[in-house]
């Protein structure tokens, strides 16, 4: 039985369940909360009522999918177009997204002056987040994507000016997660400079090869570990009032 849990596919890699158990265990809760690896969302509210569980983080590749089996959603989530978090109630399951939260935190802590233009790589639903929290500090941006739409490029459509005219670069792709650590979007790094930050929402490994290799042309690097605690601080106020 569990009262909490992480919805997604391949969780291995996941530091969520370590995250919240051992804060039930440090702060005396009576709570478990695991991983739940599903194929596909057709069952999720049978596991839901089967397990008990007061609340749901989602991850990987269930964030947009997952709005359809939602009989309410928060009105930020909404605007996203992305849910990260559920919390189970009485009248039904409700959607959240902390994401938002959990990045903009983050990412405020790192920003200067001089990142006012952002490289978006990635454009499923963390990547909605992102862009969402972008707007929201003014932050102009271009999103690049294997199947790129309207005002979107392509991978191979980036140039070293690319990289060089946009000192934000967010990694909102799952390369380079655990255990695929050599993996990275493919961008012109050599347009990298002392003035770039890279933030990658990948936070295992802790250095990512996308981190690496914004470290060997002088940017500064931030990882997606702050961010999943922010996150998940602010899913537990959700589930808990």
């Amino acid at each position: 039985m569990a009262d909490f849990g992480l919805l997604g596919r391949h969780l291995n890699h996941s530091f969520s369940a370590e995250f919240f158990n051992s804060k039930f265990e440090k702060e005396k809760l009576p709570h478990l909360y695991r991983n739940f690896d599903l194929p596909d969302l057709s069952q999720v509210r049978d596991m839901i009522s089967r397990h008990k569980l007061k609340g749901l983080n989602i991850t990987i590749p269930y964030k947009t999918e997952i709005i359809e089996q939602l009989d309410e959603i928060d009105k930020t989530a909404a605007e996203i177009g992305a849910v990260n978090t559920i919390k189970v109630k009485t009248t039904g399951l409700k959607g959240f997204n902390t994401d938002a939260f959990g990045f903009k935190k983050s990412l405020s802590e790192h920003l200067s002056s001089g990142h006012k233009r952002a490289l978006v790589l990635g454009t499923g639903g963390a990547s909605k987040a992102v862009q969402y929290v972008l707007k929201t500090l003014e932050i102009e941006y271009l999103l690049v994507s294997r199947n790129p739409e309207i005002d979107q490029i392509s991978y191979s459509q980036m140039t070293i000016d690319t990289v060089k005219n946009r000192p934000l670069i967010i990694n909102c792709t799952p390369l380079g997660t655990f255990p695929n650590v050599k993996t990275y979007p493919d961008i012109p790094y050599a347009g990298a400079t002392r003035g770039h930050l890279f933030f990658d929402l990948v936070y295992n490994p802790s250095e990512t090869a996308f981190l690496n290799l914004g470290n060997e042309h002088g940017a500064k690097t931030v990882n997606g570990l702050d961010m999943l605690i922010y996150q998940a601080e602010k899913a537990w106020e959700i589930w808990t009032t």
